[in-house]
């Protein structure tokens, strides 16, 4: 039942894609062909990628290509999508897992020491961090830290993902520092979210009858919140882990923009310049599998903390 909902999603994604491609505003042959090529060369190149067809047929082309894992040639670089994605993909890994970690390490923690200090100057200073975080934009985050810590401190480096012409173990020493700003960006803009459920569910957990009982029995606070009300809270939390993976990959979108650092979603922003429609499906389709495999795992993730939930 989950399997089929995720591949109706998938379609249903893949579908409204290839629609609202289509009306962009331009034509997407000035990509494939030049104004210079006679009609003869052009009709022909055209046809090559499809484009001369009626879009039902290019519709009906396009899903028979991805069943066969087929996801077509970029219009701008004539090479396949995915060797166009597969290229990319390491950098937006590396990127949006860095940044869920960090928000995950410190934004329950966060959450537990508001919870913890319900009513007091910590927990008031960090519930304003928190609706704070919630109302930032993404770019506007990435831009105010390129502009401190790249331009006027010239601490980090303010774009791409490595230094040219470094290599060994001092070309992972460049990656991590070209790192920092990039993930702190997505890590800022998600950690409202995590710090605000965090301590809403713990606050409730903590009025739970079970807590009252350990109190009771004496057993120490620091135990009580950390080994028997933080498992209840963490349920909620996982299932935001998984909600939030959609907005996490489409941040990076931006994000990589920002700081012209080379993942899927710069791919997608100079897709986009270029009507490139094959690199735009199958970028769309790699996000739309990410977050439809994230909530997967999160149902998966929730029934082995809470045994009470039944596999639909």
């Amino acid at each position: 039942m989950r399997l089929g909902r995720g591949v109706l999603t998938i379609w249903f994604a893949v579908t409204v894609t290839f629609l609202l491609l289509r009306l962009l505003p331009g034509d997407p042959a000035q990509a494939v062909a030049s104004p210079t090529m006679t009609a003869e060369t052009r009709a022909a190149l055209l046809a090559q990628y499809g484009l001369d067809k009626p879009l039902i047929v290019q519709y009906g082309i396009y899903l028979g290509q991805l069943l066969h894992g087929d996801l077509g040639l970029s219009f701008t670089q004539s090479i396949p999508v995915t060797t166009v994605l597969f290229e990319r993909l390491p950098w937006t890994l590396l990127l949006t897992v860095t940044a869920l970690v960090l928000t995950v390490v410190v934004g329950i923690p966060l959450g537990v020491l508001a919870a913890s200090h319900r009513g007091r100057l910590l927990d008031k200073v960090v519930q304003v961090v928190g609706v704070t975080g919630q109302s930032i934009f993404v770019p506007s985050v990435g831009v105010l830290l390129l502009f401190a810590f790249g331009l006027m401190l010239r601490w980090l480096p303010i774009g791409g993902a490595y230094d040219v012409g470094v290599y060994g173990v001092a070309w992972y020493g460049s990656v991590a520092e070209h790192l920092v700003l990039p993930a702190l960006s997505l890590m800022l803009v998600q950690l409202g979210s995590y710090v605000l459920t965090m301590r809403s569910t713990l606050i409730d957990a903590l009025g739970e009858d079970y807590v009252t009982l350990a109190r009771a029995n004496g057993l120490p606070y620091r135990r009580i919140l950390w080994r028997h009300a933080l498992r209840n809270a963490l349920l909620p939390t996982t299932t935001l882990i998984g909600l939030q993976l959609g907005f996490l990959v489409g941040g990076a979108v931006l994000t990589e923009t920002v700081f012209a650092y080379p993942g899927i979603g710069r791919g997608i922003y100079e897709a986009v310049t270029q009507l490139d429609f094959p690199v735009l499906q199958g970028a769309f389709l790699f996000l739309a599998l990410t977050v439809v495999v994230a909530n997967m795992l999160t149902d998966i993730v929730y029934g082995f903390l809470d045994p009470r939930v039944k596999s639909a």
